[in-house]
């Protein structure tokens, strides 16, 4: 059963009513994240194409780079809802029972793109952070570069090296990223939707995720799970899993906010 919670922010302007959801409902989803894939194949894939492309260059450019490839991966789940905004626009029309291509999903940017814009400079400004720190930490170690350098990911990540570190990396990453999920799970959807502003868009996002943790903390495992494993096929799996995980986000907000 679903319940409805209506919230005031501190200027007194109510912000949206929240639904409280079930713990089946990130698997629904993505049922309705596949849909949508299937309703709009050619966008939703070209979106999952470059998704894989961009980040296939990236990481070939950052290969003896530890730290900068390190943070390009950790970075991308702090940036991806703000990408994925193409992707809400096709669910939106398609709900609305319209058809679009794929360059007319870009026009969603200039819509509320004052807020879209300050709300991806939150979180270029956090990436940034993440990779200063990252940065220090791997120099400390003496990981920072080199014609030798990547091999300091494998004694890291897989023959047990420098344990502390990598707990203490991931614990911080891990933190970082669970309160950028919370600010941002419904944030960039609920602009384009609605052209809320960022400390609304803000305020509802962190609401919905006290009001929803249990569900929410599972869509984040899954959202986590399936990039990770579209990174294990060397990203080209993200042409269909990113597209599918920008569409169900969509039916995520939908089914969270009122």
């Amino acid at each position: 059963m679903k319940h409805s919670i209506d919230h005031f922010s501190s200027s007194g302007f109510a912000l949206p009513g929240i639904r409280q959801i079930g713990m089946d409902r990130p698997l629904t989803w993505l049922k309705a994240g596949w849909h949508d894939l299937k309703a709009n194949p050619l966008p939703s894939l070209a979106y999952g194409l470059l998704f894989a492309l961009g980040g296939d260059l990236i990481i070939l450019a950052l290969l003896e780079t530890p730290h900068l490839l390190t943070v390009s991966i950790s970075g991308f789940f702090l940036v991806a809802p703000l990408l994925a905004a193409g992707l809400y626009e096709l669910s939106r029309k398609t709900e609305a029972g319209e058809k679009i291509l794929f360059i007319d999903s870009l026009k969603c940017f200039a819509r509320n793109g004052q807020s879209l814009a300050f709300f991806g400079l939150i979180l270029a400004l956090v990436a940034l952070m993440w990779e200063r720190f990252s940065a220090v930490a791997f120099a400390l170690i003496g990981a920072d570069s080199g014609p030798i350098a990547s091999a300091y990911l494998n004694e890291i990540l897989f023959d047990g090296q420098h344990l502390a570190f990598t707990a203490t990396w991931f614990v911080l990453g891990g933190a970082l990223a669970l309160l950028v999920y919370a600010v941002a799970v419904i944030s960039v959807p609920l602009m384009l939707d609605r052209d809320a502003d960022v400390a609304t868009a803000i305020m509802t996002s962190l609401r919905s995720f006290a009001l929803n943790t249990g569900p929410l903390l599972l869509w984040a495992a899954l959202l986590v799970a399936l990039t990770l494993l579209g990174f294990a096929t060397l990203l080209f799996g993200l042409v269909v899993i990113m597209p599918i995980l920008g569409h169900a986000s969509w039916h995520a907000y939908r089914e969270l906010v009122e």
